[in-house]
């Protein structure tokens, strides 16, 4: 069965976007945009939130055809642009680029999802990790810490009525001080 991966960018104080959804602070090196291809090209398909895509579909699309583009950027535009996605949004009417849009997250439906082959599933997005963390629906989470306090912003993990117990899986430092906390979630083997 695939998994459902939150793959997330944080600062030390826990936030992924500061004001104005400023990201100018992130530490992606080419080092670090290279593991990246290598997680997310086995994927089965990106999940994200409205907000999250349409960052996403803003720049990704074209990437590879702007000279000052890296060569892992441009070989992320190729994997943003053909890999399947699902965008869970009430707003949205349609989407490009290989783009289904799901109104809500039902159990059924992501476990329907998850019961399919192929790769696993990619979750991108605040608001949409609280609805699957709500629902003890994330396997993994892939949280990588950059080395910046950027004092106020949106916070990746919103409040919760319960605590999630969570098994260290991996730690990974990246040369420009950026690290992996790889943690089995709620939904993963070996948590009770």
């Amino acid at each position: 069965m695939r998994k459902i991966i939150l793959m997330m960018q944080v600062s030390l104080d826990g936030f992924i976007e500061g004001p104005g959804r400023d990201i100018s602070w992130h530490r992606v090196d080419d080092e670090l945009h290279r593991h990246f291809n290598e997680e997310l090209r086995t994927m089965g398909a990106f999940l994200s939130g409205r907000v999250t895509y349409e960052l996403m579909a803003d720049f990704w699309p074209t990437a590879d055809q702007d000279p000052a583009s890296t060569a892992p950027m441009v070989e992320f535009s190729g994997i943003w642009r053909d890999m399947p996605k699902i965008v869970y949004s009430r707003t949205l009417e349609s989407a490009g680029w290989n783009t289904a849009v799901v109104r809500d997250v039902v159990v059924e439906d992501v476990n329907r999802l998850k019961a399919q082959p192929g790769g696993d599933l990619a979750l991108g997005g605040a608001e949409l990790a609280t609805a699957f963390r709500r629902l003890e629906l994330v396997d993994e989470y892939r949280i990588y810490v950059h080395p910046v306090l950027i004092g106020r912003g949106k916070a990746l993990f919103q409040p919760l009525d319960a605590a999630d117990d969570l098994r260290l899986l991996e730690t990974r430092t990246f040369g420009n001080g950026v690290v992996l906390l790889r943690y089995a979630g709620q939904a993963g083997p070996g948590i009770s």
